[in-house]
């Protein structure tokens, strides 16, 4: 009976991960893209507005073009990410409320260790391809353009159409 009650909890411990290969298959997501300004340089920012869509992140992607990133929507509160199943290196700044940069950070791919913000008023994170930010002259302080509440509705109103 032991041996039996030992495997059972063992199947159940695998049961969330297994739930979450069948939601997405271990395939990258796809979500509306729109344009962002920061200084002189623009990207292409998928909008991850969902809890559901933010956890999947860039996962399972290989590659990603030069000017595209992730515009996830965060409670704010301090933020935190890791690299699980994500692939590529990435640089990402936490942003407050209004889209200004708080802070910038790079991340290794596949790494688990938690890259944590140092202000707990962190609305919104963009991720690039590693030193994006550094590569066109972002730092703490720029503000995207539009606002982030802007950026929301057009890939909502995208999702739509």
């Amino acid at each position: 009976m032991n041996r039996f009650l030992s495997l059972l909890v063992s199947v159940l411990a695998l049961l969330p991960l297994q739930a979450q290969d069948v939601v997405n298959n271990g395939q990258p997501q796809s979500l509306p893209t729109v344009p962002i300004h920061i200084g002189k340089a623009t990207m292409q920012a998928e909008i991850a507005a969902t809890e559901e869509q933010g956890e999947i992140g860039l996962m399972y992607r290989r590659s990603m073009p030069d000017n595209a990133g992730m515009l996830f929507v965060l409670p704010v509160q301090r933020a935190v990410f890791w690299m699980e199943n994500t692939y590529i290196p990435l640089s990402i700044a936490f942003l407050d409320k209004n889209g200004t940069i708080l802070e910038l950070h790079d991340m290794k791919a596949l790494d688990l260790t938690h890259t944590v913000s140092d202000s707990d008023q962190v609305a919104y994170a963009l991720e690039a391809n590693l030193h994006w930010f550094d590569l066109n002259g972002i730092k703490p302080g720029m503000k995207i353009e539009p606002a982030p509440a802007t950026l929301i509705a057009e890939a909502a109103h995208a999702a739509a159409h």
